[in-house]
């Protein structure tokens, strides 16, 4: 599920809205109201319930072979997302929808590569919303790896001193974030966080640094 050319895309479990207006986000370093979209590059970002804590990690020209190695592996693809145990159910069950927009509204946020697209003012999605079907589908179709582990935190900080392009979305929900130590969070709390946790991320292509939150 990606956006079309002159596209961008909003994806959401809420299948109702008509009307996006924009708003500020607690979580988000940029200052300022909102309407959040994503490009097709960063679309795959997304393809995931909106609480779930997520590590991904993918090649740049940058990037050495021994961190190929130990960061994305064996079993193909340049591009690998990394989850928890806790939320492969979720991930299973979740309906999850896309919203598409004219992207004439909207410019691009992040430097020196943009890592989504905002709008400062009130924007109507060119038809109904989506469904964006099975996700673990949609990953392999798009030949990205999905490594289930058992505490994602240990992993991340592996990918963030590798010389491998990576982002994190929603990180503060999973087991193991300092936030959260000595003790990690409750198994059975799963779905439950609204505690946020902003994206880190590095490179917003394969080929351009960049490391920011949202």
């Amino acid at each position: 599920m990606r956006p079309e050319p002159g596209q961008l895309l909003h994806f959401s479990e809420d299948p109702t809205i008509t009307r996006f207006v924009p708003r500020a986000s607690p979580t988000s370093k940029d200052r300022g109201a909102f309407v959040w979209a994503v490009d097709a590059v960063r679309s795959p970002d997304y393809w995931f319930p909106k609480q779930c804590p997520r590590a991904m990690a993918w090649m740049t020209p940058d990037t050495s072979p021994p961190d190929r190695e130990r960061i994305i592996g064996p079993g193909g693809g340049d591009r690998v997302h990394a989850i928890e145990y806790d939320w492969l159910e979720e991930i299973r069950d979740v309906r999850l929808y896309a919203y598409r927009f004219d992207s004439t509204p909207f410019r691009p946020i992040g430097e020196p590569v943009p890592r989504a697209h905002v709008a400062e003012e009130p924007v109507q999605p060119l038809g109904p919303p989506e469904p964006v079907g099975d996700l673990l589908a949609l990953h392999a179709e798009a030949g990205i790896q999905l490594r289930v582990l058992d505490i994602l935190w240990p992993y991340w900080e592996t990918i963030t001193s590798s010389t491998c392009g990576f982002n994190g979305i929603r990180l503060r929900n999973s087991l193991g974030h300092p936030a959260h130590r000595p003790e990690a969070r409750p198994r059975t709390l799963l779905g439950q966080s609204r505690s946020g946790g902003g994206a880190v991320e590095r490179r917003g292509d394969e080929s351009t640094r960049q490391r920011g939150e949202s």
